[in-house]
């Protein structure tokens, strides 16, 4: 695994999600991007409107929200079995056994270790994923416009900056990362950038903390129940941003919740109340009747 070091010049570190966090990007990059290309990939032209209601639960709408694209793939097709619209297509759903035992292997999730993961056992599903994978990084550096940063989370960064060190916390390749942050001139605001290569959000977390600070002093701040995880896994602080409300949780960091981490009140019943209204705006199970076409 690479190795992620920050400078460290405060006594505080945040870790900072960036698609749907930082940048409105997550919508697009799904429906525009992933989807088209698993239905193009797994020949689903039959039950577009089924997979895409089911993807969309999965990466934007549910708990499993900001996953990796791996473990998405796998839940987004054991949906689509289960999907009522879908029944009677006659589908050949493909066998992801390989990619299963791929996930658990405890590897880095990417296209890296992917790559060597058929190398050692050809299986001709894993390919196709693997490709799919490939298709999907090329077809967003191609043809995705630039996405512009929330507002009020660029007054965050800055805020940030002044007060603690920063490093974006990502299951977005890193060479992506790093371009759609040069790219809207943002780069400087953090002192590393960990991608996917980097291992799990948890993993990337425990990376850049190095024990440099201790678990109260570093805050995740995220959109995704993975994020929390994370933060939870270092024991750390988590700061939910809002999914639909980005512009209103980047303004309550603002004003409320980053003044009291730094001075250490970020406990409690107010921490408590954040995740709380997050887990209820994002659910467990897919209601199919609320997604017919």
């Amino acid at each position: 695994m690479p190795s992620l070091h920050i400078p460290r010049r405060h006594d505080t570190l945040v870790g900072i999600d960036s698609d749907g966090c930082v940048f409105d990007s997550m919508r697009v990059k799904q429906c525009l991007h992933f989807h088209p290309l698993i239905i193009r990939f797994w020949g689903l032209e039959r039950v577009e409107p089924q997979l895409r209601a089911c993807a969309e639960f999965v990466n934007l709408t549910s708990k499993t929200r900001g996953s990796n694209r791996f473990a998405a793939l796998i839940r987004t097709f054991g949906l689509l079995r289960a999907h009522p619209g879908a029944q009677g297509a006659n589908l050949t759903y493909p066998d992801l056994s390989a990619l299963k035992a791929y996930l658990a292997s405890g590897v880095p999730l990417g296209n890296p270790t992917l790559r060597q993961a058929l190398a050692q056992t050809p299986d001709a599903e894993l390919q196709r994923v693997y490709d799919w994978s490939l298709a999907v990084d090329n077809e967003i550096a191609a043809n995705m416009k630039p996405v512009p940063p929330f507002a009020a989370a660029l007054k965050a960064l800055a805020q940030i900056q002044a007060d603690s060190d920063a490093v974006v916390i990502s299951q977005t390749p890193e060479a992506a990362l790093t371009h759609e942050w040069d790219t809207h001139g943002i780069r400087s605001f953090v002192g590393a950038i960990a991608g996917l290569e980097f291992g799990t959000k948890a993993q990337q977390i425990c990376a850049a903390a190095a024990g440099r600070y201790p678990p109260e002093r570093i805050l995740m701040i995220g959109d995704a129940v993975g994020d929390q995880q994370a933060a939870d896994a270092n024991g750390a602080c988590f700061y939910p941003i809002m999914p639909g409300a980005e512009e209103t949780s980047w303004e309550r960091f603002c004003d409320e919740a980053y003044p009291r981490f730094l001075c250490g009140d970020y406990t409690g019943d107010y921490a408590q109340s954040l995740a709380a209204a997050f887990h209820a705006a994002l659910p467990d199970e897919m209601r199919f009747d609320e997604y017919a076409p």
